[in-house]
Order: C-alpha cells, then structure tokens, then sequence
C-alpha cells in the first residue's frame, strides 16, 4: 500500500510540474512565432528593396 502511495505522489509532482511547463512552453511558442513572422518579413524587404548589405 506505500509503495502505491508513493507512485502517486510521484506522478501528482509530475503532472504539477508539466503544467507550469506547459504553460510557460506555450508563451515561449507564440513569441516564437511571432519572432519567425518578423524574420520572414524582413527577409523579403530586403529580397525585394535589393538591399543585400548586413
């Protein structure tokens, strides 16, 4: 029986982990793909202005 309790507890810290994690995971993929849109962006600017400088 405490060895049950202990896989319990167990996964209960796991799942409360994941869900910080989840969350925290999302905010960084959306700033991701706001960061890629940007990139896309600026590339084309430069593609279509002739612009090849750094």
């Amino acid at each position: 029986m405490n060895i049950l309790l202990i896989v319990i507890a167990v996964i209960a810290i796991v799942l409360l982990f994941t869900g910080g994690f989840v969350s925290s995971l999302n905010f960084l993929l959306w700033v991701g793909v706001i960061l890629l849109v940007l990139a896309v962006i600026v590339f084309l600017v430069r593609m279509l202005t002739g612009n090849r400088r750094v």
